[in-house]
């Protein structure tokens, strides 16, 4: 007895230290723990953002063309060409009377010598330094149509990154709770394995008693391997939607997860006709999409900047010296007007360009708006008839049960026949499926109407243990299956 109780106890610890590794490394998350996530590391965010700080970016470039241009040049050039030679000694203020040939002149009959330091003056170095400020004084309305561009694509990104969180959580509701809806199912193929096995038992035993022939046992064998296989696609169900929730938060698909609680979403306040006005006012892609046509504007103006002149102010300071060093200095200032007088149409073209984009933005906008009021009265019916079908299910799944209860005892009683009774299964097997597929439907056309009104939050998704709509599932899937075993 002591030597049994070791073992047992031996086994014991080997099976707990095999399975440590399982549940040591399962990450447990709750819904609000995964949004957390997906919002911390989703690409698909990560690349919102990246928008949002190239928008930013464009901003202070657009705001900074505004001000002067400053450069600062630093040069050294070392050259024997004749013209750059002497233009150096200007320059650095070094050039003499000997740079003309001075010392070859000797009066009238040496004019046509060709003076020797000015044709071959040897290598001249030179050593530059130049700082010259650049101001726009008059762009046409270019640089205005630029900052208006800027602004605009900032608020769209600013928009999307919205829409992007948005969608993220729609993403991540759909895998979470298919998780749950997929596992809902594997219970409603559970029901249905044991009734199958049930059902083959009850057939055999008949068989033997002479009271059923041979097919019918084949039918029911048939029978159970088609539910094992609808409990391996049910699996498979689970394990897609897994992945699917590890692709939303950002995760590998080696990492271990394990659920918290369930998520029920709630309707949001009001009706649908203030829903239509809500969601054009506070629907993102909407938003993105009116911004896009402000940053459409502003290239329209940035088109039409090419019409008019541009001018522009300078102001330079120069130094030249043969060895490093600031010796000469020269000074420069200038204002300068550029007007594009004929350019074969180029500009015009460009302003029609930009206005033809513009109005395709604009009819986006009205077809998007237009879908959206559709989108939103078409999720709310959807809501409600799930709403209402959850009851109709739940109902019927009584009914079905009860159906199958009294067909098989009509079997087991050599009344009825095995399609009877396979054909009333599978009409309890459909009840339930669609009482799961029907609570499924509630959180995902509730999910769907906030998300068209730019209210998919956290706000408006709450973990539930037992509701109501979970304990009518629950008790759907807790009921026994109906019984082929034959009355005493």
């Amino acid at each position: 007895m002591a030597d049994s109780a070791m073992r047992r106890i031996g086994v014991g610890v080997v099976l707990l230290v095999a399975a440590w590794p399982v549940w040591a490394d399962a990450l447990t998350l709750d819904f609000r723990q995964a949004i957390d996530m997906a919002l911390r590391q989703n690409p698909d965010l990560l690349s919102a953002q990246a928008q949002i700080a190239q928008a930013q970016a464009g901003v202070s470039q657009a705001e900074g063309a505004r001000l002067p241009k400053i450069t600062a040049t630093v040069g050294a050039t070392r050259t024997n060409d004749a013209l750059n030679a002497f233009g150096m000694k200007l320059s650095q203020r070094q050039a003499t009377f000997n740079d003309f040939g001075a010392n070859q002149f000797t009066g009238p009959e040496s004019l046509g010598v060709a003076p020797n330091n000015l044709n071959d003056p040897g290598w001249v170095n030179n050593f530059s330094t130049r700082l010259e400020a650049q101001l726009p004084l008059y762009t046409g309305g270019k640089l205005q149509g630029y900052r208006q561009q800027a602004r605009a694509m900032l608020l769209a990104a600013q928009s999307g990154d919205v829409a992007a969180r948005q969608q993220i959580i729609a993403r991540a509701l759909q895998a979470y709770d298919g998780v749950y809806t997929a596992r809902a199912f594997q219970g409603v193929a559970a029901k249905a394995l044991e009734a199958a096995q049930s059902q083959v038992k009850t057939v055999d035993s008949l068989l033997k008693q002479g009271v059923v022939i041979k097919s019918d046992l084949l039918s029911a064998q048939v029978r159970l391997e088609d539910v094992k296989l609808q409990q391996e696609q049910a699996g498979d169900m689970e394990a897609q939607a897994m992945d699917a929730l590890h692709v939303a938060l950002g995760l590998p698909l080696t990492e271990k997860i394990e659920l918290g609680p369930e998520v029920q979403v709630s309707l949001p306040a009001g009706s649908p006709d203030r829903w239509i006005g809500q969601a054009l006012e506070n629907n993102p892609q909407i938003q993105a999409l009116r911004q896009q046509i402000q940053a459409a504007s502003g290239k329209v103006e940035v088109a039409r900047s090419e019409l008019y002149p541009q001018v522009g102010a300078l102001a330079r300071v120069d130094t030249a010296d043969p060895s490093v060093g600031f010796s000469a200095h020269s000074y420069t200032i200038g204002a300068q007007l550029t007007w594009n007088v004929f350019d074969g149409g180029v500009a015009r073209q460009g302003v029609d360009q930009a206005v033809a984009q513009r109005m395709e933005m604009q009819a986006k906008l009205q077809s998007a708006e237009n879908q959206l009021g559709m989108q939103i009265q078409d999720s709310y019916r959807k809501a409600l008839d799930a709403q209402n079908q959850l009851k109709t299910r739940a109902l019927a799944v009584q009914q079905s049960e009860e159906a199958a209860r009294i067909v098989s005892k009509r079997y087991a009683n050599g009344v009825g026949t095995l399609v009877e009774v396979q054909g009333a299964q599978a009409q309890l097997d459909k009840a339930r499926a669609d009482l799961v597929l029907a609570r499924n439907q509630i959180n995902m056309q509730r999910a769907a109407l906030r998300l068209a009104l730019g209210q998919l939050t956290l706000d408006g998704l709450q973990p539930v243990v037992a509701s109501t709509t979970a304990s009518v599932a629950a008790s759907a899937m807790q009921a026994q299956p109906a019984s082929t075993s034959a009355q005493p």
